[in-house]
């Protein structure tokens, strides 16, 4: 079969490096894709969120299966624009409509999603700009420090954590009176904070049944020992090691099972990924927050673990027969190590060209912030890319993933060298 992929960043090409595995995959073509991804299929030059654009090369290119990477298409609707349509709704989409994808793209219906079906979550109220001396109030019966979300899709970049009470109102009437995050911020979620360790886990559902993939933790920040401005993702591991059995039994009981019910009991026809962000605190796990889509850094070293052919797994999507696959991961432990431009998170220069990239033998490496220019490779973005190593331990994976990050080269190159440091000992 013919089918597309949706995104241009190291998630996307981690699923096309995957994809172009399968036998069942006659076809491969990304929109738009990046410099790597064009080793697996082929880029077409169109974006994500025209679905026009999409439509009609779905159409003229017969394409018969649609995978979306990024949240911003979904939470758009594109679900629901191929269901409308004639010529596509018998297409098959991989990603949940637009309601489902409310559980990504509102905080407040997330929130309010997870007290209504009993999933353990940090305690929270939500305000606008008519109800900000509220917002005020409950920030003052909270201890520090202070959690702020933007009610919608802010990049990446709509949660603050506050440790001062003044600053924290402050931001507060920045986002819901000054737009600091426009439209997505007229609404805030003021959230208790949640003090434990962070990781994620992954769920692939038809709506009723599901299967749990590998779990993994990501590291945020741009400085070692995360320290400095959050990122999109510095790094990944894949297994965590404090995820024992036991907690990942409660997140299936108290979390997984309650959620894919819970969809099913609002009538939201849910099929496609859910990336559950946990906080583990004291060996009992709480949802920061959900995403309707895969992680990226954390596809980077979640899909490579993943023995299954991708593609069987999400036609079985169609006909609702996940529950006849079972998951087969790989037992050792993935590592991946993000290469970004220098100035990232803040400001930097595009254009520059990467060498050294056909030495990279003995890892995966996967393209982010890629473009071709001529017949040369260049940086495009500020995340650049991602080296995954195997390794029986965190620290063999991740030593690997480092003697490539220093043989790769372009002008402004950084990463961070102690990614999973904190899991080792």
């Amino acid at each position: 079969m013919n089918i597309l992929l949706l995104g241009s960043g190291g998630r996307e090409c981690t699923f096309a490096w995957k994809i172009a595995q399968s036998p069942l995959c006659k076809k491969l073509f990304i929109a738009p894709g990046n410099a790597g991804t064009s080793d697996y299929g082929t880029n077409i030059n169109i974006q994500a969120t025209d679905f026009e654009s999409v439509k009609k090369f779905v159409v003229e290119s017969n394409i018969s299966m649609v995978v979306v990477g990024p949240e911003d298409p979904l939470v758009n609707g594109i679900h629901d624009f191929f269901l409308n349509d004639d010529q596509l709704k018998n297409i098959q989409l991989v990603g949940p409509d637009k309601i489902g994808a409310q559980l990504e793209g509102s905080k407040d219906f997330s929130k309010r999603f997870m007290q209504k079906y009993g999933v353990p979550t940090a305690a929270y109220a939500t305000f606008t700009a008519t109800t900000i001396n509220e917002g005020y109030e409950f920030l003052e019966s909270l201890k520090p420090p202070y959690v702020l979300k933007a009610d919608g899709l802010a990049a990446g970049k709509g949660v603050l954590i506050i440790d001062d009470l003044a600053i924290a109102k402050q931001e507060l009437r920045s986002m819901l009176n000054e737009n600091k995050f426009g439209e997505a911020g007229t609404t805030v979620v003021i959230e208790e904070f949640l003090d434990g360790i962070e990781l994620s886990m992954f769920v692939l559902t038809d709506g009723t049944n599901y299967l749990i993939l590998p779990e993994a933790k990501d590291y945020k920040r741009i400085g070692e020992n995360d320290t400095g401005l959050n990122t999109g993702g510095m790094g990944a591991v894949s297994p965590v090691p404090f995820a024992g059995e036991t907690f990942k039994q409660k997140v299936h009981d108290k979390i997984i099972l309650p959620t894919i019910n819970g969809l099913a009991s609002e009538g939201i026809d849910y099929t496609g990924f859910i990336f559950i962000g946990l906080m583990n605190v004291n060996g009992e796990p709480f949802v920061i927050e959900y995403n309707v889509r895969m992680g990226d850094p954390e596809t980077e070293v979640v899909i490579p673990r993943i023995k299954n052919d991708l593609v069987k797994l999400f036609l079985s999507l169609k006909d609702r027969t996940l529950n006849e696959h079972k998951i087969e991961i790989e037992d050792r432990t993935a590592v991946t190590v993000m290469l970004v431009s220098g100035g990232y998170p803040g400001d930097y220069t595009k254009g520059k060209t990467i060498y050294r990239l056909n030495e990279v033998t003995e890892s995966l490496l996967f393209h982010a912030g890629t473009t071709k220019d001529n017949e040369e490779i260049v940086t495009a973005g500020g995340r650049v890319l991602a080296i995954t190593s195997f390794g029986d331990k965190i620290s063999d994976a991740r030593d690997k993933s480092l003697r490539y990050a220093e043989l790769v080269k372009f002008d402004g190159k950084y990463y961070r060298k102690d990614i999973g440091s904190d899991l080792i000992n």
